[in-house]
């Protein structure tokens, strides 16, 4: 099954990592710029990258506390896993899969292409804000063109 895959070291707690991705005011700060609410199982929430002026569906499927988020999104509908491991008490290594393709040949290539360069810039904007309190803009930068400037 293809599969997107994209992995990062972030030096804080998994406690914090996890939170990070439950929570819209610390999403907020590396991925998108609004949501309708916090990460609950069973429920809908609308994340939305205003400057784009794009928004998606996300139906949140599973969480286990620190270890793992499943959500549904996008059109036609794929599932993302956020697996969340301590290597240390001040350690997490965050792997983001991507999969349920619908997608074939040239366009199934795209879309791999796109949500693996997606997932990764996620990964590193999460890296600089909790590990530095750094928001880098990197979503809002990635496509200036498509923007508001």
């Amino acid at each position: 099954m293809p599969t997107v895959e994209t992995q990062m070291l972030i030096r804080k707690p998994i406690s914090i990592v996890f939170q990070a991705f439950i929570d819209p005011a610390i999403t907020t700060k590396f991925w998108f710029t609004k949501s309708s609410g916090q990460l609950e199982v069973g429920k809908t929430v609308t994340w939305e990258w205003e400057m784009y002026n794009v928004s998606s569906g996300i139906q949140v499927k599973e969480i286990i506390p620190n270890k793992k988020i499943t959500i549904e999104w996008d059109d036609p509908t794929t599932t993302v896993d956020f697996e969340f491991t301590a290597l240390t008490d001040n350690s997490t290594y965050v792997v983001i899969k991507n999969y349920g393709f619908s997608q074939i040949g040239d366009d199934l290539i795209e879309i791999i292409k796109n949500n693996t360069g997606g997932f990764t810039t996620v990964l590193d904007g999460l890296k600089a804000y909790l590990e530095f309190g750094i928001e880098l803009n990197l979503i809002k930068d990635k496509f200036p063109h498509l923007g508001q400037k």
